[in-house]
């Protein structure tokens, strides 16, 4: 049986959580535009966030070695 190939975009953009039953992804809205963004909303920004679980499964067919 042959390896399977990752897809190397999506590697870079999921993470699994500690307990391995989640899939975790960086929050939206957090590159530019800053400074009128308070610090709380910016810090809350920086915080893994879960994937949906409708997208869970595709998430997982492009990193079969999750």
């Amino acid at each position: 049986m042959p390896k399977v190939k990752t897809r190397r975009a999506a590697a870079k953009r999921f993470k699994v959580s500690g307990s391995g039953k989640k899939i975790m992804r960086r929050q939206t809205h957090k590159k530019h535009l800053l400074q009128h963004k308070s610090s709380a909303r910016k810090r809350r920004l920086s915080d893994m966030a879960v994937v949906n679980e409708r997208d869970a499964g595709n998430v997982r067919l492009m990193l079969p070695y999750l």
